[in-house]
């Protein structure tokens, strides 16, 4: 029986750790393994990370991950490198199981911050490419591309901000819509139309992303969502902001989520309809989405479980 267990290892989740191991909860981790859930989270596919507080310096994505496990495992945060397969979060103890046991592991509290992950658009180059010229996040990525014409694929909400974000940094931003008018609100529509460095493709959808050979984004093929024409955009930088999937599945019929999929925690709070049960990170944040605030709720998460296994004299 354990104290405490969380799953997910991004910056939510590795501060839960940090902050229940100091407690002296021996709080277990289960890191993921596969592709969509890796160890460190979607810090792990970022080259520079700049705005972290406490860092003059820019620091890769992976060696930050790498400072917030080893400061976690300081304290006494036991890892698992593999991934749930299952929960049964009703009732006490909960119960969670992990691709190498048959039997599940069983735990008082649980801490949920298995992450989100972006969607992309599945053209050719794209993969190859992410870290090299293609991001989903220009509040993370805008700095590097300064000298560069960038595009943004999307037409809501999310790459309206992106795009104006970036139109202050960079040399110029084309959005990419694969339709005539965009989904975004209004007042973001208007923004993005009205500023100066912002362009707009209508109809148009991303065929391929060229550089691959070269390990830089060194163009974009586009097609006509009408006529099905492609033609070639030079460009040093694409930002996909097609949205992102909370990655959730494993709750689903136990924990409350938005229409959206993200967790519901009661407000103020990383508390979920589940006793013992809380949430933080992207899994539930789908407004902000940055290193530091998923910091911030794990915080919060880690002194809840505390604060009521405290209570509950486990």
């Amino acid at each position: 029986m354990h104290n405490v267990i969380i799953i997910g290892s991004g910056p939510a989740g590795l501060t839960a750790a940090i902050y229940t191991a100091r407690a002296n909860l021996k709080p277990i981790v289960i890191e993921g393994l596969n592709t969509d859930h890796q160890p460190g989270g979607q810090l792990m596919i970022t080259t520079d990370v700049e705005n972290y507080p406490g860092f003059a310096e820019r620091i890769t994505g992976p060696e930050l991950m790498q400072r917030f496990r080893d400061q976690a495992a300081r304290f006494g945060t036991e890892f698992k490198t593999e991934d749930v397969t299952k929960v049964d979060l009703a009732g006490n103890p909960k119960r969670i199981w992990v691709d190498s046991e048959s039997e599940p592991l069983l735990a008082h509290a649980v801490i949920v911050a298995t992450g989100a992950v972006a969607k992309y658009t599945g053209a050719t180059g794209e993969k190859e490419l992410q870290n090299f010229g293609v991001s989903a996040c220009a509040t993370c990525d805008g700095t590097l591309f300064r000298q560069e014409h960038v595009m943004v694929v999307g037409g809501g909400d999310t790459a309206m901000e992106e795009s104006l974000y970036l139109a202050n940094i960079v040399k110029s931003v084309t959005v990419v819509h694969r339709r005539e008018s965009l989904r975004a609100s209004k007042i973001m529509q208007e923004r993005a139309l009205k500023h100066p460095n912002i362009k707009f493709l209508w109809n148009k959808e991303v065929a391929e992303i060229v550089g691959v050979e070269e390990k830089r984004v060194r163009g974009v093929k586009l097609r006509d969502t009408r006529s099905g024409e492609v033609t070639d955009v030079p460009i040093g930088g694409v930002f996909v902001a097609i949205g992102h999937v909370p990655s959730t599945q494993l709750f689903t019929g136990q924990l409350d989520m938005h229409d959206n999929g993200y967790l519901k925690t009661v407000a103020g709070t990383s508390k979920t309809n589940l006793e013992g049960v809380y949430a933080c990170g992207d899994v539930q944040d789908h407004v902000y989405r940055q290193a530091v605030t998923a910091a911030g709720t794990g915080c919060m998460a880690a002194l809840d479980a505390e604060r009521w296994l405290s209570a509950c004299r486990v």
